[in-house]
């Protein structure tokens, strides 16, 4: 079927894209509003200068447990915040039912948190009988790999 165009006997065939392209706008803006809220946990500003082995895939699972410690005093577990105190108490429920091998909790500390807030942080877990605390540092980039020297 094809639409007349002004007063001649011309037929347009052309597509009309406009709606198209205004479908796509909304969609892209839908999208930008989106992503950042799929982001889990809290934002934290890992230190970049290690040199770190490979990956740990279990890091990125729903299960796995990961403290962040954004700034000194303040932990979060997902996107909760919880005091020193309570920390070991919500550890300890997440950890429930684990086998051995899969009690481990990752810690992503922030350049600029004090280590001895890392530490006590690290003595919470522990005292929850979990042997195994991850370290989580990003990757430094486009460093060649280095041999450990003495």
């Amino acid at each position: 079927m094809a639409v007349k165009v002004g007063g001649s006997d011309e037929y347009n065939s052309d597509i009309n894209v406009t709606p198209m392209v205004d479908i796509m706008l909304v969609l892209l803006i839908i999208f930008m509003i989106v992503t950042p809220l799929l982001q889990s946990g809290v934002t934290v500003n890992l230190p970049r200068d290690m040199i770190s082995p490979d990956e740990d895939p279990d890091i990125v699972k729903e299960s796995s447990v990961v403290v962040a410690i954004p700034n000194s005093n303040n932990f979060y577990i997902g996107k909760e915040q919880y005091p020193l105190d309570q920390l070991g108490d919500i550890i300890k429920k997440r950890m429930e039912g684990k086998a051995p091998a899969q009690r481990i909790v990752y810690i992503k500390s922030g350049i600029d948190v004090d280590y001895g807030t890392v530490v006590q942080a690290i003595d919470t877990i522990r005292r929850q009988d979990i042997d195994k605390v991850g370290l989580v540092a990003d990757k430094k980039k486009g460093a060649p790999a280095q041999g450990q020297g003495g």
